[in-house]
Formats: C-alpha cells, sequence, structure tokens
C-alpha cells in the first residue's frame, strides 16, 4: 500500500535546498508526486507530498530533522491520502483579476467563492509596482466547478464582482479537471 506524506520546508534562500531535500527523498525510496516552490522575500519554500511504502515515509520523517537542522529550515509534515476529486465536477475555469493593489482583495474574492460552494482548486497571488510606482497585483484562481452550477451565470458574476473591485478580469474554461 502506498502512503503519502506533505512536506513544508521554508528557510533562507540558497543553493541546494531542493536538491538536498530530492536526494532526502530518494534515499529514502520515497518519490516527489507533487511540489510547488516560492520565493517570498528572502525566504524559499517548498512544500512537496511524497509517496512510498510505510517504512519510506517513516525513514524520511525520522532523517528530515537532521537535514532541516543542517539546512536551517524550518519543516512541517503531515501523514496524508492520495486526493480523490470529487465526481460532481463538470469543468474547470481559470479566473485572473488584475489591477491596482488594494486591501481585502483576497478577502473579497475568496467569500464571493465560499458563498456560492465552489471548490478552490489553486491560487497565485502576486503584487509588483509599475512604472508610475503603483503596486499591480495579479490574482489568479483555478476553480472546479460543480454540475449544479449555470457557467454562464457564474462568469457573469465573476465579472460583475472584477468590476466592482475595479480590477480587469479574464476567465479561461479549463478542458478537464486535472490537477493544475
Amino acid at each position: 500500500m502506498t502512503n503519502y506524506l506533505v512536506v513544508t520546508a521554508m528557510g533562507a534562500d540558497r543553493p541546494g535546498i531542493v536538491s538536498n531535500l530530492a536526494r532526502l527523498a530518494s534515499d529514502c525510496d520515497c518519490d516527489i508526486v507533487d511540489s510547488r516552490m516560492a520565493l517570498f522575500g528572502n525566504e524559499f519554500t517548498l512544500i512537496m507530498m511524497v509517496s512510498g511504502s510505510w517504512a519510506a515515509i517513516t525513514k524520511i520523517e525520522t532523517s528530515l530533522p537532521a537535514l532541516s537542522m543542517e539546512l536551517e529550515l524550518l519543516t512541517v509534515m503531515k501523514r496524508t491520502s492520495k486526493h480523490h476529486m470529487p465526481q460532481n465536477y463538470i469543468s474547470r475555469i481559470e479566473v485572473t483579476f488584475h489591477g491596482q493593489d488594494q486591501r481585502g482583495t483576497m478577502t473579497q474574492i475568496t467569500q464571493f467563492l465560499a458563498a456560492r460552494s465552489l471548490d478552490l482548486a489553486a491560487v497565485r497571488s502576486h503584487a509588483e509596482e509599475d512604472d508610475q510606482g503603483h503596486s499591480i497585483q495579479t490574482v489568479v484562481l483555478a476553480i472546479n466547478i460543480p454540475e449544479k452550477v449555470v457557467l454562464e451565470t457564474l462568469e457573469h458574476s465573476i465579472h460583475q464582482l472584477a468590476q466592482d473591485m475595479s480590477l480587469d478580469c479574464s476567465i479561461k474554461r479549463m478542458q478537464g479537471i486535472a490537477a493544475p
């Protein structure tokens, strides 16, 4: 039986961190089945899911703390199971909001989704300064659409939300609902 472990690691960015973590997974007879990396300020962050036998997962759980100390990383681990997508999702859309950075954008967007019981599959958010020194934000969401939702009505509501927040919005219909 395959077992799964989610590992989150954070620390000062420097070369070799990913290599060391990948080598640990390999040395413990685990496979990296999914991973995401990002830099926030000067901090490197990684989330990865590894799979392996019960013994392999136990081995990485006991080996990671020593490597974390050596690499000066803050790590958290949690056993999990393989994610199974509910069958009632008929499609996925990718929604991009873009415009002047404003406090509360993520709160308004996520409240909008929660009020409609929509499944948020992935989120990317980034803010940077434009040539005039204004902070511009981009928020990209992958949303799983349940069969009970009328897609055209939802798209209209999303565009209205963007207009109310003075943001540009684009919606792209995705093929299937595979993981992002």
